[in-house]
């Protein structure tokens, strides 16, 4: 048997481990267009900032593929599939055939038609070679100004990175406050005020429309000889700038399915299986369009454990076993300038039928929400302190009623004792509890 996985990042990880665990013996193929073992992207940002080395980016040991007798193929990325002949077209030429195919291909970084886009200094920020990239530019001029164009967690986190670097960062967001997709107004606002304490200058309502270069703008393929030397908003207004970075967000990768068999919406589409319409090839990560444990449908959750998860799912199956991916949970857990920060879930319903708690506390610069509907809680936002969000968290992706004990959820010192025995029993002994 021969498993071939395209992608490199936490589904892959999930599905070495998955098919090791059913099948010793049989071949497995990892295909990438980077050239590092597997890492954690998460990381990039502190990369970037200094905070951690290379050494420090890979997942585990760095023997990974060694450690489970795994194959690659890497610097090469898959350019076409034949699924009638199960083949792989690397750009190379090469022509990898397999048994079990897995498309774990992620993200890619949305990037809007911009003139100017492909300027030196002009970067997105999703994988190592990004920080890389950006970081050497850095060091090779005299950068002053930034300009981070999206206000979400990918542009904040950069702008984290830039100015530990001492460079005087702008944040440009089309929505009119940050972090919109993942918070609340509040909690909005509370990030906001720490970002701007540290100088960054935020715009709202706004987006890049031209990124200028010095001297005039020379189209084609001068344009990437030219570096940056500011951007057009859309109301006209022009701000300086040395380096431009993407971070608008990214969109599932499936390029490389577009003229086979394999169903896409968004991204592809998956049963329980994580298997796609086409029987011996699987999908998971950033790219597949899986089911969302609280919003009840199948929609892509760009997040690393959903990823590894899937992962896991899809290579026992391609292994020969029979487990289902029981769904995902939108959840972010990040610190943004020294502010710890976890959104789970629904965190900013526009529907009558939910129930709110919430407590704020200015001084601690502290918020807690939690978000139910029908004594189920279908979300929540920890600001400052996050210690209560494990057991928050788990009671949402089982589904637990809390009707019994809601009165005590936003209590500071709220655990097990609080729960009705059999269920506390059932908590303490690990079961239903997915890690």
């Amino acid at each position: 048997m021969h498993y071939v996985i395209i992608g490199n990042s936490a589904a892959a990880i999930g599905a070495i481990k998955a098919i090791r665990n059913r099948d010793k013996t049989g071949s497995v193929t990892v295909i990438s267009d980077e050239p590092y073992s597997i890492y954690s992207r998460p990381l990039i940002s502190y990369l970037l900032a200094g905070k951690v080395d290379e050494n420090m980016m890979f997942y585990g040991k760095k023997n990974f593929y060694e450690e489970n007798s795994v194959g690659t193929k890497l610097s090469q990325a898959a350019v076409e599939l034949d699924m009638d002949k199960r083949i792989v077209e690397l750009e190379n030429k090469e022509l990898v055939s397999y048994d079990k195919l897995l498309i774990a291909t992620g993200g890619t970084p949305i990037i809007p038609q911009v003139e100017g886009k492909g300027l030196k200094g002009v970067f997105t920020f999703t994988k190592w070679d990004d920080a890389k990239n950006i970081k050497d530019f850095i060091e090779t001029n005299l950068l002053k100004k930034a300009i981070v164009i999206g206000g979400g967690l990918i542009g904040l986190k950069a702008t984290e990175a830039l100015i530990e670097l001492g460079l005087k960062v702008t944040v440009v967001e089309l929505a009119d406050r940050i972090l919109s997709a993942t918070f609340d107004k509040r909690a909005s606002q509370m990030v906001e005020d720490n970002l701007r304490e540290r100088g960054i200058e935020i715009i709202f309502n706004n987006t890049v429309v031209q990124i200028e270069a010095e001297g005039s703008l020379n189209k084609g393929s001068w344009e990437k000889k030219r570096r940056v030397s500011g951007v057009v908003l859309r109301d006209k207004r022009k701000l300086a700038s040395d380096l431009v970075i993407f971070a608008i967000g990214v969109k599932p990768n499936v390029s490389l399915v577009k003229n086979t068999s394999v169903k896409v919406n968004r991204g592809i589409l998956v049963n329980q299986y994580m298997q796609t319409c086409v029987g011996n090839v699987y999908a998971a990560g950033d790219v597949a369009e899986a089911f969302d444990l609280v919003m009840g449908i199948t929609r892509p959750i760009p997040i690393w454990p959903n990823a590894y998860r899937q992962g896991s799912v899809a290579g026992c199956n391609m292994a020969g076993g029979l487990k289902e991916y029981q769904g995902g949970l939108a959840m972010n857990s990040i610190e943004i300038c020294g502010i710890s920060t976890i959104s789970v879930g629904q965190t900013d319903p526009d529907e009558e039928n939910y129930q709110v708690l919430q407590e704020y506390n200015r001084e601690r610069r502290e918020y807690k929400k939690i978000v139910l509907k029908d004594d189920f809680i279908v979300g929540a936002i920890f600001i400052g302190s996050i210690e209560r969000a494990g057991i928050i968290t788990a009671f949402i992706k089982e589904r637990t009623n809390v009707r019994n004990f809601k009165d005590y959820l936003m209590r500071e010192d709220f655990g097990l004792i609080y729960l009705p025995s059999d269920y506390r029993k059932h908590m303490v002994s690990g079961m239903g509890i997915e890690v």
